[in-house]
């Protein structure tokens, strides 16, 4: 029976894939008539989908509040006014705008969340784009590509580092020690291909900017208070985990949402109703989707089988096994959302460590404190690039991608599979190549 929930588990899986890449249907409804058929198969019970989905809360909690948020400051105006700012001090030249979205996006993913960071500067690209007129799609992918890569300057700057080193016990220190270098040469691999990749937009030039909009801020004293919620939440989204009484990224989105909704309601800038409604729910129902897809395929061990095989074919070679971790978990990342995908592996890339005779079976237990050997780090190491960096691939790799093309559906232009494929896919394979450079000289020699 389990052989058989395992074939569905993948066909199902592959599938959802297929559909999204050849753009048949749209991706949310592949993926929600995906886990349904777990679901009716018998692959798992409603109540084990519901307890996938309930398992990555903090993910949905999270991106719900800060869509909430971003939403509800929308009749003030400030996107537009930002925009036109932007395009003015960049002089109109596209070479300077791509460099700005990069300036723009790289410290602030380096203490929040990349997905975050994408809710909150994106939907500046389109009025900007508008401006200098081009088109905001490229944009977009650029921001997205390089809030990837920046996330792993920090412990925080991505959930998969965050997984990962909490699997690992590395403190934020020793994670800028180690790692944050392998994020600078990743944010370089971005800049070298900027004159390539975006070569329309790297060329253009705006002549008039006397002839720009001017737009005026609405509901100023609104937007002053909204001004300290929004710094109230990325605040508390660096500290809130070091206070004595740790608060979540997510618990302090859900109440950024609720001072921002309660603002909103009291000054009468625009209803409850019509916020909620603009909230992206496809892109919500997309991730609670895929982390049942996810979970059929861990359920069914199918991920447990293919590194079972891996251990044989790797044994305790730490060089041949950081380097096909890096690689296959990057090819697996660019087609699996990154956030779920790494959840599976972390238990099963410690068993392996066990089983060939690298480290006790203590690691094994939830309350592990300890540290793990350097040459077994290396392993998570290369893992956590893959992971991160894959997420670059295609639409689907990373939490941010799938973000970023719902924000830009809802501002009219969807992102398609193969045109985020034309600028991810030479950006991600350059990245792992360079980031196996850097594991192989920092790590391994």
């Amino acid at each position: 029976m389990e052989n058989w929930q395992a074939i569905i588990a993948t066909l199902t899986f592959v599938g959802v894939i297929f559909l999204i890449m050849t753009e048949w249907i749209h991706l949310t409804i592949a993926a929600f008539l995906g886990a349904l058929i777990l679901v009716f198969a018998h692959v798992m019970t409603l109540t084990e989908a519901i307890g996938y989905i309930g398992d990555s809360y903090t993910t949905l909690a999270l991106f719900f509040g800060v869509m909430v948020l971003v939403r509800a400051f929308e009749p003030t105006k400030i996107f537009e006014y930002l925009a036109t700012k932007m395009v003015l001090w960049t002089k109109g030249k596209g070479y300077r705008l791509l460099l700005a979205i990069v300036g723009l996006t790289t410290p602030i993913c380096a203490f929040l969340p990349n997905a975050t960071t994408v809710m909150l500067l994106a939907p500046l690209i389109p009025p900007v784009a508008e401006e200098i007129g081009v088109d905001f799609v490229p944009l977009v992918i650029l921001m997205v590509l390089v809030a990837n890569s920046t996330g792993l300057l920090t412990l925080v700057g991505d959930p998969v580092t965050f997984i990962v080193g909490d699997a690992i016990n590395i403190s934020f220190t020793d994670y800028l020690m180690r790692l944050s270098l392998g994020a600078v040469v990743a944010l370089m691999t971005v800049l070298v291909t900027l004159p390539f990749l975006f070569r329309d937009i790297w060329h253009k030039k705006l002549e008039n900017l006397e002839q720009l909009p001017h737009p005026q801020l609405n509901h100023t004293r609104i937007l002053a208070v909204g001004g300290l919620i929004v710094a109230f939440v990325l605040v508390f989204f660096v500290v809130g985990e070091m206070l004595p009484i740790r608060i979540s990224p997510a618990a302090v989105a859900l109440l950024g949402a609720a001072l921002a909704l309660l603002l909103a309601h009291h000054s009468k800038i625009d209803s409850i109703n019509n916020i909620l409604r603009d909230v992206d729910w496809s892109t919500l129902i997309f991730f609670m989707s895929t982390f049942v897809l996810i979970g059929g395929l861990e359920k069914t061990g199918v991920f447990r089988s293919v590194l079972g095989v891996l251990a044989v074919i790797l044994g305790k070679n730490i060089i041949l096994a950081s380097m096909v971790l890096l690689f296959l978990t990057g090819a697996l990342s660019s087609v699996i959302p990154n956030i779920p995908l790494v959840v599976a592996m972390v238990p099963l890339l410690k068993q392996y460590v066990v089983n060939v005779g690298l480290v006790s079976s203590e690691v094994l237990s939830p309350n592990f404190e300890g540290q793990l050997p350097p040459e077994v780090l290396t392993l998570f190491y290369a893992m956590m690039f893959g992971a991160t960096l894959g997420g670059n691939g295609t639409l689907v790799g990373a939490s941010s991608n799938i973000v970023a093309a719902g924000i830009s559906e809802l501002h009219g232009r969807r992102i398609s599979f193969k045109t985020f494929l034309k600028y991810g896919l030479p950006v991600m394979t350059l990245q792992l190549i360079t980031a196996a450079y850097y594991v192989i000289v920092r790590f391994l020699i």
